[in-house]
């Protein structure tokens, strides 16, 4: 075997002693990424079910309580009681009892039998956006479907038909997330951002600790060179963070009933160059943190907070400013989500994700090349 090999796998099997050894830090590193994963994939979702309404029926006939039932029955609205006048919709908002008001006014049934037009109105909540928008859409489709429905029976009761009369007949299909599922959308990103968050972390204070114990300048005495240090160092934490994406994707598929369409070789390619981009960045951090402490907190910030909002997790990336978009290429998250998600749900390949992949795969060998350098200059300092 040659120098170099040996002095390479010396490193990393001293840094891997160092990991088994502490029970803390297995636990940290294999527990609680999947933890997190529990966590977040249920705290966070966009799903929009069983919206708290309350209902303001100002004529009180059989056909204003169909209306409100309608409305219950559709699965998006959960009529929670009745105010007795608009001031009791403002309490209602106020105190969170409801998000969506149902007013309807005076005569509602008399303008329906007459032929008229029927006065219904619905109040959304609108501190709460995401919920706002998507019950407006709801309410004005369902509007929609129910006064067709008005109109139909109206002109049966007077011997009309609308069979022979041309309709538009949408059928809506969803690729890809029939059920609109916030977790098969979700998780892909979720896998990404907290295995970058992991390694990012924990490599962030490797050599810093070296430099802090003394052990640095020793290793350095050696016949050992930089890229080796780099390298051995890099070695284990790409093994743990190999196992953690097993272990988040084992979740994902058994749990969360996430599928797994595409071509697996591009995920375990795309996961392995991400992890190595990920402790490069780790790397660069550890030789510009003067302490344990700080490389901790700017570990921290630099992949928890761009891994959300600029990784395209949460979001489309189409929707924040052009600026932003190219700050986002800066962190490889925003490669590897694409990635995830082609190949978790749209069972994309090669020729779909190969420039995502050349991405990643220019990003490592920057990343790494730079972290050689700046340690080397931290240590001429």
């Amino acid at each position: 075997m040659p120098a170099s090999i040996r002095r390479i796998v010396a490193i990393a099997r001293k840094e891997f002693l160092h990991i088994v050894r502490d029970w803390r830090m297995i636990v940290t590193v294999l527990v609680m990424p999947l933890f997190q994963l529990l966590l977040f994939a249920y705290a966070i979702s966009f799903d929009v079910r069983n919206v708290p309404a309350v209902v303001l029926d100002q004529d009180n006939t059989v056909a204003s309580r169909g209306y409100v039932q309608a409305m219950g029955r559709s699965g998006f609205f959960r009529i929670v009681g009745a105010v007795p006048d608009l001031s009791g919709v403002d309490r209602a908002f106020n105190r969170s009892v409801a998000r969506v008001a149902v007013v309807i006014a005076p005569g509602y049934e008399d303008a329906i039998a007459s032929g008229g037009k029927g006065r219904a109105a619905v109040l959304v909540d609108g501190s709460e956006p995401n919920s706002a928008q998507l019950g407006q859409a709801y309410a004005v489709a369902l509007n929609n479907v129910w006064s067709r429905q008005i109109l139909v029976s109206w002109a049966e009761a007077r011997g009309t038909s609308f069979s022979g009369v041309g309709q538009l007949e949408p059928r809506v299909r969803d690729w890809y997330n029939p059920d609109r599922r916030s977790a098969e959308f979700l998780i892909p990103g979720l896998m990404v951002v907290i295995i970058m968050i992991v390694t990012v972390q924990q490599t962030a204070v490797t050599l810093v600790r070296e430099r802090e114990f003394g052990t640095l300048e020793q290793m350095l005495e050696s016949p050992l060179r930089h890229s080796e240090l780099i390298l051995g160092k890099v070695l284990p934490w790409a093994l743990l963070g190999f196992v953690d994406t097993l272990g988040i994707t084992a979740v994902s598929l058994l749990v969360f009933q996430v599928p797994l369409r595409g071509d697996v070789a591009v995920l375990a390619v795309g996961m392995f160059l991400f992890i190595l981009c990920s402790l490069s960045i780790g790397l660069v951090i550890s030789a510009m943190a003067p302490s344990i402490e700080s490389a901790n907190l700017i570990a921290l910030l630099i992949s928890f907070l761009p891994g959300f909002m600029l990784s395209g997790l949460a979001w489309p990336l189409g929707s924040i400013p052009v600026w932003l978009q190219v700050v986002s290429c800066l962190f490889p998250a925003r490669f590897m989500v694409e990635i995830a998600r082609g190949v978790f749900l749209r069972g994309t390949s090669w020729n779909v994700l190969g420039i995502q992949v050349v991405w990643l795969v220019i990003y490592a060998a920057v990343g790494l090349g730079l972290s050689a350098i700046l340690n080397r200059r931290q240590e001429q300092a």
